[in-house]
């Protein structure tokens, strides 16, 4: 691997900046939170530091057979974005990444960076031999069509195998990328691939921690942070936040006839009920609370909406060859539930319906206020003072 004193310019003397722009490329992606953040992140360090006048940062999808760019900035040409959602290139159309980088790291060696050149310098026509790389016809004519002199390219390595690639390019009169920008280049890769790692460990990692192991759905740690969110929604622009919520019936008696192994498979399949359900209403969240408890989080659509896909929500588990159906309670701040300050109230709320449903074995969900508002028996139950539950009676979430 190249250090970033053997990128340094011997005229120049630009190894104490470059350093700088490595330290700077760093920070930047150790501050991302999201893939796309540490992508963008990237593509504007490594654009400052070759003085190029855009970048890109594109994946290869090795099973679509596509390199396909996650993000561009810098000096944008007609039809290009700064977050494209489908620019992507077929990948035969640049061996490089494909064959020759793969091969070589294959075989151990290192990752290397090439210039591609619209024309040499002082406007002589394009080099057929460029600075540490192989001619790419297509890279030319885009570089042409798009005004652009020269560019260099990087291949970023993760684990072994070529990720995707790095590209910078210089306007058309710049001065063209030479050796030591290339080596450099290979540097700025490195570091770039090191950040993209990073990024998808703190992914992953969130994603374990807000998501329920057994179902894929979300957790409620999920749901409580979407719900704080949700209400500050409410309050500053009166969206209309929902929760639907769920107690699956008969769970136990599956557990304890046929095996946990059966009622895991009765949780699955209901979990994939529900999120069948909650793709109806855009940009709702489908979770898991725990045990045989479930839920759906809406935010924006009418609370009609959600009463009518929580119907659709109870006819569908009373089609599942496990189980017996599942008792549905719905509480909507688009209903005359009276002024929901607090995710706790709205979880009372929906709880209480809940139990309404189960109480009555109810085929249908019961919706909070919707029967008297705030005189309805499901307010005033979700309302009423905490007590010791008795036999009949669950306490309420907290």
């Amino acid at each position: 691997m190249l250090t970033v004193t053997e990128c340094e310019d011997p005229v120049t003397g630009e190894g104490d900046a470059r350093l700088r722009a490595v330290v700077e490329l760093a920070q930047a992606m150790a501050a991302a939170h999201t893939p796309r953040e540490s992508a963008h992140a990237a593509a504007q360090g490594v654009c400052q530091a070759l003085g190029g006048s855009f970048a890109a940062i594109s994946k290869w999808e090795r099973e679509l057979g596509k390199l396909r760019v996650l993000v561009n900035t810098g000096e944008l040409a007609d039809g290009e974005e700064e977050f494209p959602d489908d620019e992507s290139y077929p990948v035969h159309e640049f061996p490089e990444i494909a064959g020759f980088v793969h091969e070589q790291w294959a075989g151990g060696g290192e990752s290397s960076a090439w210039v591609e050149a619209a024309e040499g310098p002082a406007g002589a026509p394009a080099r057929e031999e460029r600075d540490g790389g192989r001619g790419n016809a297509q890279r030319v004519a885009a570089l042409r069509r798009r005004g652009r002199g020269c560019c260099v390219v990087a291949p970023i390595v993760l684990h072994g195998r070529a990720w995707g690639e790095l590209y910078v390019a210089r306007r058309t009169g710049e001065p063209v990328f030479g050796r030591a920008d290339a080596d450099f280049a290979g540097v700025l890769a490195a570091v770039t691939a090191a950040g993209i790692a990073q990024t998808e460990r703190l992914a992953e990692v969130r994603r374990l921690a807000f998501t329920d192991s057994l179902t894929g759905l979300a957790n409620r740690r999920a749901v409580d942070m979407r719900l704080d969110e949700a209400l500050e929604l409410h309050r500053s622009d009166e969206v209309v936040v929902s929760l639907v919520v769920c107690d699956l019936n008969g769970l136990k008696r599956v557990n304890d006839s046929r095996g946990h192994a059966v009622g895991d498979r009765l949780l699955e399949r209901f979990g994939s009920v529900l999120s069948l359900c909650g793709a109806m209403l855009p940009g709702t969240l489908a979770a898991r609370l725990g045990g045989d408890e479930f839920c759906l989080l809406a935010v924006g659509p009418p609370a009609d909406e959600v009463v009518k896909v929580a119907g659709e929500l109870c006819d569908r588990a009373g089609e599942l060859d496990l189980g017996e159906g599942v008792a549905v309670g719905v509480a909507s701040t688009g209903d005359p539930i009276g002024e929901v300050r607090s995710p706790r109230r709205l979880f009372r709320l929906a709880d209480a319906a809940q139990y309404k449903a189960k109480a009555a074995r109810s085929g249908e969900p019961v919706v909070a206020g919707r029967h008297g508002g705030r005189d309805d028996p499901v307010v005033r139950l979700a309302d009423a003072p905490d007590r010791r539950p008795g036999p009949e009676r669950r306490r309420f979430r907290r």
